[in-house]
């Protein structure tokens, strides 16, 4: 799998005079941001995870400047935001909504239809619920595929030490 992602993922040396990229083109050659190992991507599943649930339109550009600040790898960074897309976001954002309405204590919207059209004509009433779900989706994903990264790294190593 490494190999196959180092493959298809763009190199520094690609990106050198991309001046419309702006103050990103600067910082594109940290070499952190385009390493395949453990802290890298553990900080990539962070940042990814945790840009997929924030409800704003471009997530990718979200987790792109925080990929360089973070020194998490970027094209996984931005990879993992896709968990959230056309298909995925309506059950995604339900899910936050149901989630926040839960912890806030306020009552589900009975005749909720999942469209666009009704969210906004109740959007008075479902915004705090979905934004605190959005934020704890967030938070929680991100530090379980932190986690989970740093563990499957560590235990590869222990099966791999094991055997010699």
């Amino acid at each position: 799998m490494k190999k196959l992602l180092k493959r298809y993922s763009p190199k520094p040396n690609d990106l050198k005079n991309h001046k419309h990229l702006g103050w990103l083109s600067k910082h594109l050659h940290n070499a952190s941001l385009w390493n395949f190992n453990r802290k890298s991507i553990s900080k990539a599943f962070a940042v990814g995870l945790f840009c997929a649930f924030v409800p704003v339109p471009f997530q990718m550009l979200l987790a792109a400047p925080a990929s360089i600040i973070f020194g998490a790898n970027l094209p996984l960074a931005i990879a993992l935001v896709w968990i959230t897309n056309p298909i995925t976001i309506p059950p995604i954002y339900y899910g936050c909504y149901k989630l926040g309405a839960w912890i806030l204590g306020v009552q589900i919207e009975t005749d909720f239809v999942m469209s666009l059209e009704y969210a906004w004509q109740v959007f008075d009433t479902i915004w705090q619920p979905f934004l605190l779900g959005c934020l704890i989706f967030s938070v929680v994903s991100s530090i379980i595929g932190y986690f989970s990264v740093q563990l499957i790294y560590r235990y590869r190593v222990y099966r791999r030490l094991s055997k010699l």
